[in-house]
This record gives structure tokens, sequence and C-alpha cells, in this order.
């Protein structure tokens, strides 16, 4: 599992000169390649390469590396190999599969018998929870069956399956000899082996082996990555009896090996390469994390790309603009959409080509329709998209005069792979998530909001914020607090829940047994209990295996789109310790917070994260969200007081005592989150001494009360 950020451009242009530097000069002959001959019965006849339509570059590159190997008939081994089309997890068109050849979902335990965590305790996890696998790992398990297909009918005693972001490591036939003579000793070739691992990592805690030579061994389980394999002919048809793949391709691969013969090379001898950016996602991170088996607090950031803009869209009602919006920020675009007119500031920046405009991509901007020979003018380089229902034409960029035409594209609503044309379009990969498809929304008004009102809200300090294209840089402008977006009109049945915690709601509350990277603690059922109509959330030092603390935590089991929610809570004031109230979600993850920091309960920490995409889209950027602390003028952990969190589709706005604290509006800093999220009350140690403060045991146990939760929404 390749998970790291990505690498930097000089770095990967240092790394790939290197990888040329080994081949300078010579090309490397291997006597295990052969089609032809009297012992082509005993080598590898066949090459067969799992590569994406969308990336011919991969394929380039690993044309390259088999041009400089020599089988042993002649030819070099770009010449014994076949592209196979990967299933590509962007394009499918349904989420039914067949269930003789795959389960799209699988049991924790089955991820633990192979990667064992000696620190997670066992009794305190659910082993049968269920985790859905990814659209790409279900993508690249389909791909894997259509190859064994492809041997177990073919005529090739061995092939070899590779897939596409691969490299041979220096010396790679060598050392392929010799285990290759070594199993022809151990009798492995003429009763063929059925697997033969050339590329794999062992699980964190070493994979168990039995060591046969010292270039071969096998394996009984703990080996990840199936990205180069030598599959026999019986191999192939014994994987095919094997079916249905149940999880991750590798996963399922170690839990067959007592009904194979499989073998690996005592080294990995192909690698991945580390300058071709993962597309994939992995069903198992999330969960591991939950468990607390991952406990790295890193940020994952998004790379910036230098993309073509500005972008300016247009189109029909109802042909997708919202959605095409959404697109553009899940490429890393700053876009504004679905307006009447721009903020004055962006407007006379965008007119004068002033570099220090806030936003890149403008969609469904009225005050901009007029405007559109001017802004060809003005920015040669900008791209024009228009679209159009399926049964119109689509008018609004007809005639305009850019270029030969290569700068304005054309998007029907019914139109297939939207992605692999947007994304050709502005010469830009797509990212793993599917296209978004949201209702459009109508233009909105701007309107002038008191700022009288606002001087007279408390003291606040924004504080650092990450950085991503979906947060605007103070003192940047944007939308900000001269103007906001009039408020969507939604329409929804309201529903109203209030709590007094006499007794547990189970049919509404959850007791989370779960964690996250930067919390010190596993949060368990038996830390909330309740006294005198109260509950109570309690932390302490106590040995969890994956923590050395158990906290609490409540959670919705409903998910909310927009509504009141609203606590009355004492908090701890105890350093080190945070009390949340808040919205979250994941996939992407997006969330509105209350927090209270036991080094100074005098202040309030309001917080929103921010990540695009609609439901399942694979964004989690940034680590500290776009906080801000605000003067209580008095300490909380002293009384009861209500919190509140009022969020709508253009605003969320936090209360304290039913007075207005804070106000945020679209784009102030970031979008508004638009998904449903769960409602949550926790009490829990940060890893942060920074942000909460120093944990002492001494001061533990920590307590913080919860007199009442209610929500309308």
């Amino acid at each position: 599992m390749n998970h790291s950020n990505f690498p930097s451009y000089i770095f990967r242009t240092a790394y790939r000169l290197v990888l040329y530097g080994r081949w300078m000069g010579y090309k490397a002959r291997s006597s295990v390649f052969s089609q032809e001959g009297e012992c082509a019965s005993e080598k590898i006849g066949k090459i067969y390469v799992i590569n994406l339509d969308r990336r011919p570059d991969r394929w380039s590159f690993l044309t390259r590396e088999l041009e400089h190997i020599i089988a042993d008939s002649g030819e070099s081994l770009d010449s014994l190999s076949e592209r196979f089309s990967a299933v590509d997890g962007r394009l499918f068109e349904n989420t039914e599969f067949d269930p003789n050849h795959i389960r799209t979902v699988y049991p924790l335990r089955d991820q633990l018998l192979i990667e064992p965590q000696p620190t997670v305790k066992l009794e305190k996890i659910d082993l049968d929870a269920e985790i859905r696998m990814t659209r790409q790992e279900i993508a690249v398990a389909l791909s894997h069956i259509e190859i064994w297909k492809k041997i177990a009918s073919g005529e090739n005693a061995f092939s070899l399956v590779l897939e596409d972001d691969v490299y041979f490591k220096y010396r790679f036939q060598v050392a392929l000899e010799k285990a290759w003579e070594d199993l022809q000793n151990l009798g492995a070739i003429r009763e063929p082996f059925d697997l033969l691992y050339l590329s794999y990592t062992e699980v964190k805690n070493r994979a168990e082996k039995s060591d046969l030579t010292d270039n071969v061994f096998i394996p009984h389980r703990g080996l990840w990555c199936l990205s180069g394999y030598v599959l026999s002919k019986p191999g192939a048809e014994k994987l095919l009896s094997l079916l249905p793949v149940r999880g991750p391709i590798d996963l399922w691969i170690n839990h067959q090996f007592k009904q194979l013969k499989v073998f690996a090379t005592a080294k990995s001898l192909i690698n991945q390469r580390l300058d071709f950016q993962s597309s994939n996602s992995y069903s198992i991170l999330p969960v591991l994390s939950q468990i607390g088996a991952m406990s790295d607090g890193s940020p994952s950031i998004f790379e910036s790309k230098n993309i073509i803009a500005p972008v300016f869209a247009f189109g029909d009602e109802n042909s997708g603009l919202t959605s095409l919006a959404m697109a553009l920020s899940m490429l890393g675009y700053r876009c504004c959409s679905d307006v009447r007119e721009l903020p004055i500031r962006e407007f006379t920046d965008l007119m004068n080509r002033h570099t220090n405009r806030t936003f890149d991509a403008y969609v469904n901007v009225g005050s901009l329709t007029d405007k559109l020979e001017k802004l060809a003018e003005l920015y040669p380089n900008a791209h024009f998209i228009q679209l159009k229902t399926s049964d119109s034409n689509g008018r609004i960029l007809d005639g305009l005069k850019v270029g030969n035409g290569e700068r304005v594209l054309t998007l029907a609503s019914n139109q297939k792979n939207k992605w692999n044309t947007l994304c050709e379009f502005l010469q830009v990969p797509p990212p793993a998530s599917l296209y978004p498809e949201l209702p459009d929304l109508s233009q909105r008004k701007l309107v002038n909001i008191d700022l009288h009102a606002r001087s007279k809200l408390p003291k606040a300090k924004r504080l650092a914020s990450d950085n991503s294209p979906w947060i605007i840089p103070l003192g940047s402008g944007g939308i900000g607090p001269a103007t906001r977006c009039a408020a969507t009109q939604v329409t929804h049945q309201s529903e109203f829940y209030k709590d007094s915690f006499n007794e547990f709601e189970a049919s509404f509350w959850e007791l989370r047994k779960d964690t996250f990277p930067s919390n010190l603690a596993l949060f368990s059922p038996q830390n909330f209990s309740f006294t005198d109509a109260c509950g109570i959330l309690l932390l302490k030092r106590e040995p969890m295996g994956v923590r050395e603390y158990s906290a609490a935590s409540i959670s919705s089991i409903k998910s909310f789109a927009f509504g009141v929610f609203e606590a009355e809570i004492k908090p701890s004031n105890v350093p080190g310790v945070i009390t949340g109230v808040f919205l979250h979600r994941n996939s992407p993850r997006q969330e509105i917070d209350i927090e209270f920091l036991g080094k100074d309960p005098t202040k309030l920490l309001v917080n929103v994260y921010y990540n695009p995409g609609d439901e399942g889209a694979m964004f989690d950027y940034g680590y500290r969200g776009t906080p801000v602390i605000i003067d209580l003028g008095f300490n909380a952990s002293c009384e009861f007081h209500k919190y509140r969190i009022e969020w709508s589709p253009d605003s969320i706005r936090w209360y304290v005592d039913n007075h207005l604290v804070h106000e945020r509006l679209n784009w102030e800093p970031t979008p508004i989150p638009h998904l449903p999220m769960q409602f949550h009350v926790n009490i829990w140690p940060s890893r942060s001494v920074e942000l909460a403060g120093k944990l002492k045991d001494r001061k533990l146990p920590a307590r913080s009360f919860l007199r009442s939760i209610q929500y309308e929404s």
C-alpha cells in the first residue's frame, strides 16, 4: 500500500534519471524468459501488463524497462508483453458485480489475520465489522481476474503479470535466474508452482515464512502488493476455482496460500515507482485509524498543480453547472459559482487582470455572461466551458472567437465519462472519485450584511489554517465579510429532537468505541454514564492496548443536512483535554466544530473543515481546519451553558446562551459544508500540546457534563 504524499517535481526528475541510469550502455539477458525451444515449457513465455487507458505514459515507461532485458530466445521482453486494458474504477456504470467473481464486503478479521496488530485488544473491537471495498480495489481485483482467465486459456506454462507502475531492480535478471534454478532443483518447475512473488512488501511485523534456499522462501501469510508475480497455467486455473475474491486482491490471495503452491524470491525484485502518483484508495486505512492501529497524525497535503486558469463556464438551466463547479473544485480550482454577480473587489481584479484575485474558476456567474469577448481578449490562456441539456443547442458560447476553438469545450448533461473529457481539456489527471452529480443551484443574489452588528460580536482570533485550494488565505478577499449569498431555499420536513439524559436513547445515539490518530485515547462505552439527569463523559488513564487512555464519545445514529444543533454542557478544565460538540462526516471529510480547550476554558474554539466532492469522494486534506478562538467572558467549566450551531446552505452561526458569537458565510474562508453529517459530543486527550496544553496524569480523571442535547433539522 502506497499512501504517502506525492514527491516534488525536482525529486521526480532526479528519480527518473537514476532509473534510466541503471540501463545505460548495456542490455541484460535472462534465460528465464522464452517462447521457443525445447525448454519453453519451463520458461516464462508471456508478460501481461495491466494498464489504464488514461495512463499511456505508464505503458511507455514500462515498455522501455522491458526493452532492456533480452529473452533466452533473443528478443527483448517487450516483444513478449501484452497490454491489458485495466478495469477503471472511475467508469463503473453501477455497483453490481458478479457475486461469483467478487464480494465487495469483507470482515475486519480477514485483515487482522494477515497483519496482526499486537497492541489492539481484540475483545474491544468487532472482528466481524464489515468493510466495503473502494471502487479502485474492486477495479484492481477485476483486472487481475481477467488476466487469470487469459493465462488459464492460453498456451504458456508460465506468465509474468505486472501492474503498470513498477520498475525492475538492479540486476533483476541475475536474482531471478538464481531463484528459478532453485525452483527447478526443488521440482517446482516440471510440476509447476502456482504463484511466485517477484514484488512484495512484508507486513509490519514480518511475514510468516519458511526459508528454502538463499533465493526462495515459502510464504504462509503477510505479503502485501500484487504488482509483479509469475503465475503458472495450473495456478491460474486454481485461482479461478477459488473465486469469489473477497476484499482487496492482495489480502484475499494471502487467505488462499494454504490451497496454493506459492513461493517468493528472497528479496523483492520489482518495486513500485515513486514518481507516479497513486490513484488507489484503501478501504482498510480509515478502519485501522479508528481502532487505533494507526496513530500517525501527519496531515495529507493536497498536491498543488499548475492548473490552466482562469476557467469560465456557462450553460442551460439544469445542465449540470453546480456539478461542474464541484468537479473543478475537486481538481484544485478555487471556484466561485452560481451567483448573479461577483463581489465588487473580485470583479474589478478580474477585469483589470490583477494577479491577486481570489478565484481561478467562475461558473454560472450572471454578471460575466456579456463579458465573454472581453475576457477572451484579457486572458489569452483562459478556457471556456459550455454546458447544455441533451435537448438544447446551448448557444451561450456560440460564436466566441478563442483561437481555433481549442479553448472552448461543450459538455452535454447526458454525456458519459465527463471526467475524461474535462480533464483532457484542462490537461490534468482525473481524481479517483466519481464525477459529482449535484442538483443545480440558481444564480443567487449577493446582499449586504450588517457590518455594524458584526462589530459587536465577541473578540475572535483566526489561528493558522490548513493550506488547500478550498481555504481563502487571510487577507486575500474573496466573497468575504462584505457580501453574502442569499440563503438557498431547502424544502424538507422539519424534525425536532431533545434529550435530557434521564436515560440513554439507543435509537438516537451511539456510544463510540473507536479513535483517530491525534487522539491519545480509545473511546469506550463504559466511560459514558448518568447521574442526576446529566450525562458524564469520562477521560482516565487506562491501558487500552493501542492507547494508554480511555475516553467517551456519543454520536447521532442519523446524519443531517443542515439544521440547528445545541448542547447544554459543562466542559473539563484539565490541560491537554478537549471537549467537543460538533458535526462530522468522512468521504469527503467535512466538519463544523465547537471545542473547549482544557488549558483555557474561558475561550471557545470554532472550526470548519471543508473537502470537496459528492458522497463517497475520497478527499481528506488538512488537520488544522480553519480555527478561530473566541473570548467567552466567563469560565465555561464552572457552570452549564448552551452552545449552538446553526448550519444553512449559505452560512454557519455559532451561539452561546442564545447570543450570536461568530458567523461564517460562503468562502469565509471556506465553502459551506454541503453534505449530511452526524452530530457528536466527546471528551479526548490531544497529541497537540500547542493546541490543548500538556496532559498530566495526576490531574486525571477528567469529566465533562452534558445536561441536554437538541436538534432541529
